[in-house]
C-alpha cells in the first residue's frame, strides 16, 4: 500500500492563504442586465450624467440638432425618475451664443447643482477651425428641491476654462477646468466655497489636459482619471490641501471618464478603441490598472457614462451610443439605461 505524503502544517497553511489571496484578488464580473433606450428625439443625445438625489433618480444629457459639433443650438435636458424605469422631463436650459454641453451634477450644501461646460458659438453651427479654448466659460444651474430651478448663470473664475466634472469635501467644492497657458492645454483643479465663484487651487495636468473625472477617498486623498491622448490616461493623486500630485500612466485611451467607488472596489467607465471600434467599457482599478468587467451595448458616437450604486452589488449605469438605427436604416444618437449587477 502507498500513502501519500501529507505536507507540513507551516507549508499547508502557506498554500491555503496563497489560495484565499487568489480568491479574493479574483476581479468580479459584471452583468449589464435590462439595457433600455430613455431618450431619443431625432437629434444627436449625448454626453450623459446620473445622479440620485432627494428619494429621485436624475438623468442629464445635451441634446443638439446640429449633431456632435459645436452649435448655439444645443440645450440640456433634465429628466427625472423614482424608479428609473419611467422618465418624466424635469428641466432644459441653453445660453444664448453658447453650446451647452456636458453635464455633470454636484450635490453641494443641499443643493443640486449641474454644470455645463461651453463654447462659444455665435449663431448656429460654429467651424470648427473658429474653435476657441480662450472663449469657454461655465455656467451653472441649480435647485433645492428640484422643481424650482435657479440659472443659467456664469461661473465666477472659469472664463477660457472648459468646465468638467465636479466633487465636493467638506465645506468646499473641486472643478476641472482645462485650459490653454503659454501654448500648453492644461488641466486645473478649481475651488469654491458656493459652488458659483471659483478660485485656481492648483494644476493637476501641465500638458495635454483633458476631461476629467474626480473621486475621493474616506481619508481625503483625492484621485483623478485624466483622459490624455490617443493612447494614454493618466492617474494623478493628491492630499489635502490639493497642490501636490503624483501620476502615473495608463496605456489606454479612456475617453469620457469615470471613477467611483462601488462597494469595495472602484470602478472606471468610458470609450475605449477595440478591434470592433470604439465601446463603452467598463473596467476595476486594481493596483492601479484595469481590469475589464463589463462591455455596455455601444458603437460609433458613443461614451460618457453616468453611475449610482443602489447597494454594493447593484447599480444604474448611463451612456449615449449610435449603435442603433432609426426605421429608415439611419444611426441614431440616443441615451441608454441599464441594471448592473456584480456577479461575487
Amino acid at each position: 500500500m502507498q500513502f501519500t505524503k501529507i505536507p507540513d502544517m507551516k507549508n499547508l497553511l502557506a498554500l491555503c492563504l496563497l489560495v484565499a489571496s487568489a480568491i479574493t484578488a479574483a476581479p468580479a464580473a459584471v452583468s449589464v442586465e435590462n439595457v433600455r433606450r430613455v431618450f431619443h428625439n431625432g437629434e444627436h443625445n449625448a454626453f450623459t450624467d446620473l445622479i440620485r438625489w432627494r428619494g429621485k433618480f436624475w438623468l442629464a444629457f445635451r441634446s443638439c440638432p446640429d449633431g456632435h459639433a459645436v452649435s448655439s443650438t444645443a440645450s440640456v435636458i433634465v429628466l427625472s425618475s423614482t424608479d428609473a424605469k419611467t422618465w418624466t422631463p424635469a428641466h432644459r436650459f441653453s445660453v444664448p451664443q453658447r453650446d451647452t454641453r456636458d453635464p455633470h451634477f454636484l450635490v453641494f450644501k443641499d443643493q443640486l447643482f449641474i454644470y455645463s461646460g461651453t463654447w462659444f458659438a455665435g449663431d448656429g453651427l460654429l467651424p470648427r477651425e473658429k474653435y476657441s479654448i480662450d472663449q469657454h466659460l461655465g455656467y451653472a444651474v441649480w435647485t433645492g428641491d428640484g422643481t424650482t430651478w435657479q440659472g443659467p448663470r456664469h461661473l465666477e473664475g472659469t472664463f477660457g476654462h472648459y468646465v468638467w466634472r465636479a466633487a465636493a469635501q467638506g465645506d468646499k467644492a473641486y472643478l476641472c477646468g482645462r485650459r490653454v497657458h503659454t501654448g500648453a492645454q492644461q488641466s486645473a483643479l478649481l475651488e469654491s466655497d458656493d459652488g458659483l465663484v471659483w478660485k485656481f487651487r492648483s494644476l493637476f495636468q501641465e500638458a495635454k489636459g483633458n476631461e476629467t473625472a474626480f473621486m475621493f477617498d474616506a481619508d481625503g486623498q483625492l484621485t483623478a482619471l485624466c483622459r490624455k491622448t490617443a493612447n494614454e490616461s493618466d492617474l494623478v493623486r493628491s492630499r489635502p490641501p490639493y497642490e501636490q500630485w503624483t501620476r502615473l500612466t495608463i496605456p489606454e485611451f479612456i475617453g469620457g471618464p469615470l471613477l467611483v467607488h462601488w462597494g469595495d472596489r472602484v470602478l472606471v467607465g468610458g470609450r475605449h478603441v477595440t478591434p470592433a471600434g470604439p465601446q463603452t467599457r467598463l473596467s476595476w482599478l486594481m493596483d492601479d490598472k484595469l481590469v475589464p468587467c463589463a462591455d455596455l451595448p455601444s458603437g460609433g458616437d458613443n461614451s460618457y457614462p453616468g453611475f449610482v450604486a443602489l447597494d454594493d452589488r447593484h447599480a444604474l449605469v448611463s451612456w449615449y451610443s449610435s449603435h442603433e438605427k432609426s426605421t429608415d436604416g439611419k444611426p441614431i444618437t440616443a441615451i441608454y439605461l441599464a441594471d448592473l449587477v456584480r456577479q461575487d
